[in-house]
């Protein structure tokens, strides 16, 4: 490697160890003032405009400097471990798993419904250790992006970046009038305007952003926590009325399983609520995201990435083993599924049929939680990777604005700014078509998302060990490996061949084009994306032996570390191995 190289990697361990975000000289004035201060830019950020600038100069990717402005990012490090746990836990516990599952048992049945979700389950599960183990090593601002400019093309990063960010700027909108919807569960007769809801909503999304990252963090954990002990709550509950503990004291069994069926529409329905799946473990990711702005990621990540095992077998896989059981394919509320209509969530109907009051209104306020929660997620998704962009010279320089408390402020208001489009709920036609497309736009965003984390991964390894690394040099790595990357690579592609098969002869309907795009529009969104900017920059795939493996590396004796910390565990009994292995 060149000696340009080890004088960028050495800056960049050295100031990623010191973290620009903790030495920034502090705001002095007090009260409106200090409030005020608090937006001017970060001082530390200035210096690396200039070398932006110069990077860009010459329609040239710089791909040092790129790598370089996002290891010394002034975002934020004040995720505190317990923050990184239940975004892990429940981060992504949201309208996919409580409504999007009722689309999906009645597309395919109880036994798809298990089976899909089992499947996407490991995919994720393999997806998320890979990208630990990058993000353990590499903790940069947009991260996803990133990887993808560094280790297998500039332009694919480019077109990753935009698909990821595009992905939560739409989603906010769509969120908060989730949100205003799921009120009319309690106001049947539309008494309130939606309008109203949608702008308490959006006040409150954009407030929690405002406190920045330890804003996101804090409300993330109270919504993680409430949908945690709420699907727990309902487990127990589940397992009591299927064995004839409900008021009715009537014995359910596996009786939906053999009528009417365990099957729907073979094996095109079950095509179909494989994709529904995917769908559903949307926001897995944020915690590899969340990395750049976390204290200390070596060791609160890792553990962060076990949670992810947990998650999928206990809040995905029980819950749902559960509602089919408890609620057949053809019952007719699932018809009404949708994003917005809570009164379609198989968990609310299970617990209507027991015939319990109250109890209803509790799931469907668990419900909205996890709407808000993904409403957030969306701006500190949208802003961070917009930032990233930016700081990489691959979105206009304004988005790379990080102010004084380490917020990415341009962003954000961005972000918030679109989330005015919720508006369009006081109007129904315009919201159907409007909402319609940009669902379209973000439907496919994490497939494309998770498929780039698999491969950055295969060709980092591949870079790794051509350079003459170790295994041994990794503060953590990914438990399925290679394999289990190459698996999860292989899984996105097939779900995207599944939704071209659903998306051109849909279930249940005749081909055309209109219902096509809807649901598969992000593929030529992202090709545009994609091949203007290698055309223009001429973007040369990365080789092994010319990946950057140097710049953002966080720890600068990490050798050291690392054997203190094996010899510690050297001395732990086998229980806690095991435990530890795990968690």
């Amino acid at each position: 490697m060149s000696e340009k190289e080890n004088s960028y990697g050495l800056h960049n361990t050295m100031s990623a160890e010191k973290g620009t975000a903790e030495i920034a000289p502090p705001i002095e004035r007090g009260g409106f003032g200090g409030f005020i201060d608090s937006f001017r830019q970060h001082p530390g950020q200035a210096a690396t405009q200039q070398e932006r600038k110069q990077a860009a100069a010459g329609g040239q990717i710089d791909l040092e400097v790129a790598a370089l402005n996002l290891a010394d990012s002034p975002l934020a490090r004040r995720l505190k471990n317990r923050h990184l746990q239940m975004i892990a836990i429940g981060g992504s516990i949201g309208t996919g798993l409580f409504i999007g599952s009722g689309k999906a048992l009645a597309s395919g049945g109880p036994a798809s419904l298990l089976i899909c979700f089992a499947l996407i389950g490991i995919m994720l599960y393999t997806t998320v250790h890979a990208l630990g183990e990058l993000a353990v090593l590499f903790p940069v601002a947009g991260s996803f992006a990133a990887y993808s400019t560094r280790f297998l093309d500039p332009a694919w990063g480019f077109a990753m970046g935009w698909n990821y960010a595009m992905q939560w700027l739409v989603v906010f909108p769509l969120e908060i009038v989730a949100a205003a919807l799921t009120v009319e569960y309690w106001d049947q007769n539309k008494t309130i305007s939606p309008a109203v809801w949608v702008t308490i909503f959006w006040v409150l999304i954009v407030i929690i952003n405002l406190f920045g990252v330890k804003g996101y963090g804090e409300a993330e954990f109270v919504f993680s926590l409430v949908k945690v002990i709420a699907v727990i709550g309902f487990i127990i509950l589940g397992i009591i009325l299927n064995c004839g503990g409900g008021p009715n004291h009537e014995y359910i069994g596996g009786r939906y399983w053999s009528n009417p069926g365990a099957f729907r529409y073979g094996f095109k329905g079950f095509c179909s609520v494989f994709v529904t799946a995917a769908f559903a473990f949307a926001g897995t990711e944020l915690v590899g995201l969340a990395a750049a702005e976390t204290a200390n990621p070596r060791k609160s990540l890792p553990t962060a990435i076990k949670q992810v095992f947990w998650r999928i077998t206990l809040f995905y896989i029980i819950s749902l083993t559960l509602v089919g059981l408890l609620v057949p394919y053809n019952e007719s509320r699932l018809l009404q599924a949708g994003m917005s209509n809570a009164a379609a969530s198989p968990f609310v109907i299970a617990i209507q049929n027991a015939g319990i009051s109250g109890l209803p209104s509790v799931m469907n306020a668990v419900i909205m939680v996890a709407v808000l929660s993904v409403g957030n997620s969306s701006i500190y998704g949208s802003s961070r990777t917009l930032a990233a962009l930016a700081e990489q010279g691959q979105a206009p320089e304004i988005f790379a604005y990080v102010d004084r408390r380490g917020r990415p402020m341009v962003g954000i208001l961005l972000s918030s700014a679109l989330g005015l489009l919720g508006y369009l709920s006081a109007n129904p036609t315009a919201q159907s078509n409007a909402f319609e497309w940009m669902l379209a736009l973000s439907g496919l965003s994490s497939i494309f998302t998770w498929g780039s984390i698999c491969l950055c991964h295969i060709r980092f390894r591949r870079g790794w060990y051509v350079q003459g690394h170790t295994l041994d040099e990794l503060a953590f790595t990914s438990q399925p490996g290679v394999i289990g990357s190459w698996l999860g690579f292989l899984f996105n592609v097939l779900v995207l061949i599944a939704q071209f098969w659903v998306a051109l002869w849909p279930v249940g309907s005749k081909p055309n084009a209109q219902d096509f795009f809807s649901v598969y529009l992000a593929v030529p969104v992202v090709i545009l994306f994609y091949i203007p900017f290698k055309i223009y920059y001429k973007t040369p795939f990365i080789r092994a032996k010319d990946m950057d493996l140097v710049t953002g590396r966080r720890e600068l004796n990490l050798d050291a570390i690392l054997a203190e910390e094996r010899a510690e565990q050297a001395t732990w009994p086998m229980w806690k191995k095991t435990y530890k292995f795990f968690c």
